[in-house]
């Protein structure tokens, strides 16, 4: 940005006022604004549009004096013509916009332009190569957050002038090609945020005067190359969130000018290199969450500049020295040693770091209470998540105005929480789960005006009145399962509240009406509290619902059809009840289960940093297990009505919901035939028809479900041949079928006869031996399917970015965050 400014500032000095730019070069502007307006305008289907920004830009005033525009004068004629042009975020996000790169097209008519900036613009489609060559002259090229796809064009690399070029945060595809070595006057390389893989090319050490190098949240792999040794005017180096491997060249120390070096969230090995205390300029050090190993050397505190240093994550491989005795030179603002093997005590080196405002000693060895001097420091962020610390919070830690995170989840923490906590009303995030505090909830804690998510679940918390929120507050996800909390379900949260979990607590009486109120409600879980009366139909009015877990409560009644009105809903947790009647057809046309989810939640939109939703849990028969524990993978679909009393017949339309992987509608009364249209269940992975009165064959169009690991028909009355083909020919396991009219089958050892023969009269011994060889006694233990789900919010510090990523704002519409940091929460239903 800094490297703009100068730009604009030295083509500033060249401005005529007096003439007037040539007229081809104002009408192919116009013809940009008048397409730009008429995409929108078709876009948003309105008949009216805008362009921010160009509202000067008309047919009777001069171009040069129009906004976003400078001219200077041409090196062979004293007429103005253009040559920069500030067009990003001309597009409103208020709307969904989808602007083809074609847009772009009158802008390479000007064949002058050195300064080219559409950041921000919603544009999609491959990045117009052959456009861009005619701009021979550029310096300067902005196509940053937008839907580029594609691979990155050739044409780009033939723009010798270019020193600026940002394509991040779009969706570009294929590598980076060998021909990047022909940018040789290149200062700024930023590719970061999209799909972008293979390995860096050797090539880029031609770049001999590239001042950052940001590749970050990509998927380059292989190491590093060695040529990067050339690059001696470096100043940032981010290669974050990729999958490059083996050692850190030892090279990279002789880069002297580096200030930052981020290559965290990689798969580097072997130990830090000796040669990077020789980096004095060195601001910022990442290297978290890579396969780092040894001891972390004790000179790295020995670097004055140094400010960021995150070397956590790294599979307690790289450890700290409990031994050592460390009296740093730096003057730390932001550290993170999470999963260093740090023992003891907090280290009490820490309390002279007088600038620190983000600290993470998650996942560690420490004990102990927590310091005094730590809740006195006014840190803004603190994670001691993931330890064995003891003892009661210090009231003092809340008197901080700077506090904006604070986790201290999975320690022995106890006694009650400070009365005082709302005086910190700049927490944004409090997680204090998993351990033992008690007594209530203070009533002090909904003046935390900015709080956006609280977690206070798995403790000893009770009583039976709550804190009441502002219903204009921010608070979006709230967890107060696995306590002893009585008296009605509370309702008195914020309108913004997206997850409200209250499972497995002591309240009572029924789901309250007023649950309506929160219109942004996503995620509802109540199960394991004595809820009583029907099934609430109001629920069916609650539009925005994705996952809803009303498991082992007491529930009775009938599932009402309306239930179809729920489009969004994706996890339908209904099991454990006395629920009664038939399966309501409309289940059917429950949209989030027919299509492949590919998003949990719209939590992250309320989010100053973004949250990912990395592990959906569920009870798989008898074990607990993780369906996905990558953020890309579909997320999970799942459908569970065991364990109550339904009757009739299994409805066909159920065979529409192609994007459930579990159906759980076991231990009910259920008859008739299984339904020949379960063969649309694609991505089912778990299907329990056990424990009903289901009778017939077990449809052979079962061998198209592909995805099938488990089929459990157990304890019904099927006969006929188990379907070969397909899965079908992995259920092999007798249990999954015992205790039916007569199923045969090689999966289960019993063979089918090709036709019937009628058989001698047995003595009562051979009767009793056949009666035992064909006939299973199995009786199986039933387990349902309980919901769980795992939160991992992603923290971006909110001291700020290091300066290589501090101008960037947040990625809109990507399916993927990337932050340096990660507060995680780990909920298993039960």
């Amino acid at each position: 940005m800094a490297a703009l400014w100068l730009l604009l500032g030295f083509l500033s000095l060249f401005v005529l006022s007096s003439s007037t730019c040539p007229d081809h070069q104002k009408q192919s502007l116009l013809l940009f604004k008048s397409t730009l307006l008429n995409i929108t305008r078709t876009t948003n289907d309105s008949s009216s549009s805008s362009a921010f920004g160009l509202e000067s830009w008309n047919s009777t005033s001069d171009c040069c004096l129009w906004d976003r525009v400078t001219c200077k004068s041409s090196s062979s004629s004293t007429a103005p013509v253009v040559v920069a042009l500030l067009l990003d975020s001309l597009v409103s996000t208020d709307q969904p916009v989808v602007v083809p790169s074609a847009v772009l097209a009158p802008l390479f008519r000007l064949t002058t332009l050195m300064l080219l900036d559409v950041s921000s613009n919603h544009i999609q489609g491959g990045i117009p190569g052959d456009g861009l060559a005619s701009l021979t002259k550029l310096v300067h090229l902005d196509m940053t957050q937008n839907n580029f796809s594609g691979s990155i064009p050739p044409q780009l690399f033939r723009l010798r002038y270019l020193q600026y070029l940002d394509l991040s945060e779009n969706m570009l595809l294929g590598g980076l090609s060998q021909q990047v070595g022909y940018l040789r006057d290149l200062r700024t390389l930023k590719l970061d945020d999209n799909f972008l893989g293979g390995s860096i090319p050797e090539e880029i050490g031609n770049l001999t005067e590239l001042q950052e190098l940001s590749l970050s949240s990509n998927s380059f792999s292989g190491r590093i190359p060695a040529s990067v040794s050339n690059l001696r005017q470096l100043q940032v180096l981010d290669l974050r969130e990729n999958l490059l491997s083996e050692q850190i060249p030892s090279e990279i120390g002789g880069l002297s000018n580096l200030s930052t070096l981020a290559l965290g969230k990689n798969k580097f090995s072997g130990g830090i290199p000796r040669s990077m205390q020789n980096l004095s300029k060195l601001e910022t050090l990442m290297l978290e969450n890579n396969l780092l190993a040894g001891e972390i050397p004790s000179w790295i505190f020995d670097i004055k500049p140094l400010n960021i240093l995150f070397l956590g994550g790294n599979g307690n491989m790289l450890a700290w020295s409990n031994n050592s005795v460390t009296a740093p030179k730096c003057m730390l603002s932001q550290l993170s040693l999470q999963s260093c093997g740090l023992a003891g005590e907090i280290p009490l080196w820490i309390s002279a770091q007088k600038a620190l405002v983000y600290l993470d000693l998650s996942k560690n060895e420490l004990r102990g209470t927590f310091p005094l001097w730590l809740a006195e420091m006014d840190l803004g962020t603190i994670i001691l998540s993931d330890n064995e610390l003891t003892g009661p919070i210090p009231h003092r830690l809340f008197q901080s105005w700077s506090l904006s995170i604070l986790d201290l989840s999975r320690n022995n923490f106890s006694g009650e929480l400070p009365k005082n906590i709302g005086d910190a009303n700049g927490i944004m995030v409090l997680m204090l789960a998993g351990n033992s505090f008690s007594g209530t909830i203070p009533s002090s804690i909904s003046d935390i005006y900015r709080l956006l998510l609280l977690d206070l679940a798995n403790n000893r918390l009770s009583g039976d009145t709550f804190p009441v929120f502002d219903p204009d507050a921010f608070l979006a996800y709230v967890d107060f399962s696995d306590n002893d909390f009585s008296g009605e379900i509370p309702v008195s949260f914020s309108q913004e509240t997206r997850i409200l979990a209250l499972g497995n607590n002591k309240f009572s009486g029924k789901l309250p009406r007023n649950l309506t109120n929160l219109i942004k409600l996503e995620h509802l879980d109540v199960h394991g509290n004595e809820i009583g009366g029907e099934f609430p139909e109001f629920i069916t009015e609650m539009s925005s619902m994705q996952i809803l877990n009303l498991r082992n409560t007491s529930l009775q009644g009938p599932i009402p059809n309306s239930m179809s009105n729920l489009k969004a809903l994706q996890i339908l947790d209904l099991s454990g009840n006395s629920l009664t009647g038939n399966i309501p057809p409309g289940f059917g046309n429950l949209v989030g289960m027919i299509d492949t989810p590919t998003k949990f939640s719209s939590i992250s939109s309320v989010f100053t940093f973004p949250v990912q939703y990395i592990d959906l849990i569920v009870n798989w028969k008898r074990s607990v297990q993780g369906l996905s524990s990558n953020p890309s993978i579909d997320l999970y679909s799942l459908l569970d009505l065991s364990k109550n009393q339904l009757s009739g017949k299994i409805p066909a339309s159920l065979g529409n919901l192609k994007g459930l992987k579990i159906l759980n509608i076991s231990s009910n009364s259920l008859s008739g035939n299984i339904p020949d249209s379960f063969c649309g269940l694609e991505n089912v992975e778990s299907l329990d028809l056990s424990h009903n009165n289901l009778s017939g064959k077990i449809p052979q169009s079962f061998e198209k479900l592909q995805q099938l690991a488990i089929l459990d028909v157990s304890n019904n009355h099927l006969e006929g041949p188990v379907p070969k083909g397909g899965q079908m020919d992995t259920m092999n396991d007798p249990k999954y079928f015992a205790n039916n009219s007569g199923l045969c089958g090689v999966q289960i050892g019993l063979p089918c006869p090709t036709e019937p023969v009628k058989p001698s009269a047995p003595t009562s011994e051979d009767n009793s031996d056949e009666t035992n060889e064909l006939r299973f006694a199995w009786e199986g233990a039933w387990f349902g399917f309980p919901l769980g789900f795992c939160l991992s919010v992603i923290v971006i510090l909110l001291t700020g970015w290091f300066p290589a990523r501090a101008s960037s704002p947040a990625r809109r519409g990507r399916p993927r965050r990337h932050a340096p940091s990660r507060i995680s929460v780990r909920r298993i239903g039960s």
